[in-house]
């Protein structure tokens, strides 16, 4: 019985490739116009960010101070937390929730910029000098990015505000924003990476053979995230690490079916 393309694939293979994908991301990183690269998502996150508090921060703050402390229970903590000495609820726990709103929100704008603009050029650049010869089979490319970039970030926003009450309980503040961040990062950038020059049949191949690559890579940038001094070079890093793991799978794939 022959086996089918998907699974002739070493299993373990997306895995043992999320090394060497970091390895050659952070080589790449250094090109000349992959440093140039950072400026555009950088910009786009920062202005998104002081549009976001412009126009949203007071409605934000106010309502969130109505819906929060209209809450019996929120009103007897505040109380028990003045009583012994201890700063009011209000002065600190809404701006902390307002932020936690709005921040995430900049920072998917500035995902979106990395994989429908600079994708293509991070693609351009290692096509040139790590995988020439290449070839592209992709179909629809832009089409496909922008549909993929909508959906995924829609529900990002949606499962993050919906999920935020949980962040009450202790474990669940850490794990979710590390949960959604992996999703956003996999669910983004992992077709863009290969939509230029996979084939259809080829992106259904890759994606069933290296989904634990995938996430892994996804999990790595996420936790990469927790670091404020990362969030300048993670929008192109990110392309990067992705574009090397799906390009290389790809060589891998087809070098399978050339005689």
């Amino acid at each position: 019985m022959t086996s089918s393309p998907v699974e002739r694939g070493d299993a373990s293979a997306g895995l043992q490739g999320v090394g060497l994908a970091f390895g050659r991301a952070v080589v790449s990183q250094f090109r000349g116009p992959m440093l140039l690269a950072l400026l555009l998502p950088f910009l786009v996150a920062l202005v998104g960010a002081v549009v976001l508090i412009w126009l949203f921060w007071t409605p934000l703050t106010e309502w969130l101070q109505g819906t929060l402390f209209s809450l019996p229970l929120m009103g007897q903590i505040d109380g028990m937390l003045v009583a012994i000495g201890i700063a009011s609820l209000k002065l600190w726990l809404i701006p902390v929730v307002a932020t936690l709103i709005l921040l995430p929100l900049s920072g998917i704008l500035g995902l979106v910029v990395a994989a429908v603009l600079i994708m293509p050029l991070v693609l351009r650049n290692l096509e040139q000098n790590d995988y020439p010869g290449l070839q592209r089979r992709g179909r629809n490319a832009t089409v496909a990015s922008v549909w993929n970039a909508v959906w995924v970030t829609t529900l990002f926003v949606l499962g993050w505000l919906l999920t935020m009450p949980l962040w009450l309980l202790p474990p669940l503040a850490v794990l979710l924003p590390i949960a959604w961040w992996a999703f956003a990062f996999t669910r983004m950038l992992r077709l863009d990476a290969m939509i230029e020059h996979a084939s259809p049949e080829e992106r259904r191949i890759l994606m069933a053979r290296h989904n634990r690559g995938f996430w892994g890579l996804g999990l790595i940038c996420s936790l990469l995230n927790l670091l404020p001094p990362a969030w300048f070079l993670l929008p192109v890093f990110s392309a990067l690490l992705f574009s090397h793991f799906a390009l290389e799978a790809l060589r891998r794939l087809r070098s399978e079916t050339t005689p």
